[in-house]
């Protein structure tokens, strides 16, 4: 019913920055909650932000202050700026959404971010 296509992921120096954005199709209507999740090689995959319909957002403490979540209802997109990006951001990201009931829950394919000197 729904459809998440992310994009801008790729190859960035320490300090550096990327836009990720997730595209959404389908039966939008039925989307609340978005959010970020990532996940590096061996580990669990984590919350990175997440933001309602209304632009409220909520960010893992990794993010605070380095990440920042929007979301263009019209468009059916969301993005995250990630500035002064990590070694530690390394990672597939995932985008998220959520009905409004909580009952569905739809997830992209995932894009590299790696950050490295």
């Amino acid at each position: 019913q729904v459809q998440l296509v992310e994009s801008g992921g790729g190859l960035v120096q320490p300090g550096g920055s990327l836009r990720l954005s997730c595209a959404a199709s389908g039966s939008t209507f039925s989307i609340n909650v978005m959010g970020w999740y990532r996940q590096a090689p061996g580990k669990q995959r984590e919350l990175v932000a997440h933001i309602s319909r209304g632009g409220s957002t909520n960010y893992a403490d990794s993010a605070k202050g380095r990440f920042t979540l929007s979301r263009e209802n019209a468009k059916n997109t969301v993005y995250l700026q990630m500035n002064s990006l990590k070694p530690e951001d390394t990672a597939v990201y995932y985008c998220n959404a959520l009905s409004p009931s909580g009952s569905r829950e739809y997830w992209g394919q995932g894009t590299q971010v790696t950050v490295s000197s």
